[in-house]
């Protein structure tokens, strides 16, 4: 089932090189290997889902948008769970996602580097991406899937204080760590609820705070009766197949293509309606003796000996951990491996690159995928589900190049132009 990696590709003379090695990156990769695009990608494969989510964790989205795209659909769940011989589960494990992110790299992208891009540099008509190890590679175009990590939101009020004491979701992995002590959650969607109800089930004392009340979105298996007949005699009309937000906006959400000609004053409306704080209603069972705090505002946070001191709108509590569970917002002024320079000639709108309809830049070559594209391409994009639209957009740009000839120069030849 392998894909012979390219024999074109050289060491130091690249089309197209990705950042990245989550389901965005190996995506990109499937695609462009597909069209025979000289590539070379650089990453740790699916290491924010296997370092920086909860052991326990299960993934919200449906079966049908949980695959990593490849152009031919041969590498699906369901081809993994047929080789490995595992029983399918009803809700997907996140161990179980990360062994399928392993086993999607190891037939898309066996050539994987793991060393860690530290810099990547605008030269001539190309890019120069320097390595942990000092090695460096020239590509016509780079593809940015460094997904979220990075980008976590911290508000003001916790600045200063230790991790030790305030952490990000992000950083929470083993919930027995916090047995037996008093722990607050921060948030309201679907990380936090399911952060609370991991320590809860750990034996951890724990109280949700949020600004409003939980919503609580239902999955297929627990919609009503009437939704459900409804559903049988309308077949697929209703269920879009990722489900990202509400119907019907959940249906537009499936083409990132046409939401991108909406004006941009409308669809960051569009993302704020579909990209609100909302929980899968199956973790709602597992909240019913966790206390909710619904509506407060956290005016300050300190620290007061071994513990944390949250004063609210109402009152203050005293906890011995807050974990943060406030989310994401990509910016691109934090994408430090992007030179000074190359960042700041990236136009953006609210931190978010504006990007063409090949997720392009206007820095000509430099593709955003992934959480970078939602404020051009819309929600989905925040989703694994998106990943194949990304990909398939990105490959067809690289793959005009070849056709027109565009390549890049040999490195002597850069290195040459650098000097005049």
């Amino acid at each position: 089932m392998n894909i012979a990696v390219n024999p074109v590709e050289t060491k130091h003379r690249l089309s197209v090189t990705i950042v990245g090695a989550g389901p965005y990156g190996l995506a990109a990769a499937a695609h462009l290997r597909a069209a025979d695009v000289p590539l070379r990608i650089f990453g740790d494969a699916v290491s924010f889902w296997r370092q920086n989510m909860p052991v326990g964790m299960k993934l919200r989205s449906p079966w049908a948008a949980t695959h990593i795209a490849d152009p031919f659909a041969r590498f699906t769940l369901d081809d993994y769970y047929r080789e490995s011989g595992a029983l399918v589960p009803k809700l997907l494990p996140v161990e179980n996602f990360v062994d399928y992110g392993f086993w999607f790299q190891q037939q898309i992208a066996p050539d994987l580097d793991t060393r860690a891009v530290r810099r990547v540099e605008a030269r001539g008509d190309g890019f120069r991406l320097v390595l942990e190890d000092g090695d460096m590679f020239f590509a016509r175009r780079v593809v940015m899937a460094t997904g979220l990590l990075g980008h976590e939101v911290r508000p003001a009020q916790f600045d200063g204080l230790p991790r030790a004491l305030v952490s990000h979701s992000c950083e929470h992995t083993d919930s027995d760590r916090y047995r037996g002590k008093r722990v607050a959650v921060i948030g309201r969607g679907q990380s936090a609820c399911e952060s609370a109800a991991l320590l809860h089930e750990a034996g951890a004392e724990v109280e949700l705070i949020c600004r409003g009340n939980l919503v609580w979105n239902a999955d297929p298996g627990e919609r009503s009766a009437l939704r459900k007949a409804v559903r049988r005699m309308l077949g697929s009309m209703l269920i879009p197949p990722s489900q990202v937000g509400p119907f019907p906006y959940s249906w537009f959400n499936e083409v990132p293509g046409v939401l991108r000609y909406l004006p941009q004053a409308w669809r960051d409306q569009w993302n704020e309606v579909n990209l609100r704080a909302t929980a899968i209603l199956w973790l709602r069972p597992r909240l019913q003796d966790v206390p909710v705090d619904h509506g407060r505002t956290i005016l300050a946070a300190r620290r007061v000996g071994d513990g944390i001191e949250l004063t609210l709108d109402n009152g203050t509590k005293n906890f011995d951990h807050v974990m943060l569970a406030t989310g994401y917002r990509i910016d691109v002024a934090k994408m430090t491996i992007l030179e000074p320079a190359l960042r700041a000639r990236i136009a953006r709108r609210d931190g978010l690159p504006v990007l063409n309809g090949a997720l392009e830049s206007n820095v000509p070559g430099l593709h955003f995928v992934g959480a970078s594209a939602v404020g051009s391409f819309g929600p989905l994009l925040r989703f694994i589900a998106g990943a194949g639209f990304a990909a398939r957009r990105v490959t067809r740009t690289a793959a005009k190049d070849l056709r027109r000839g565009g390549q890049l120069a040999e490195p002597a030849l850069v290195a040459e132009r650098e000097r005049q």
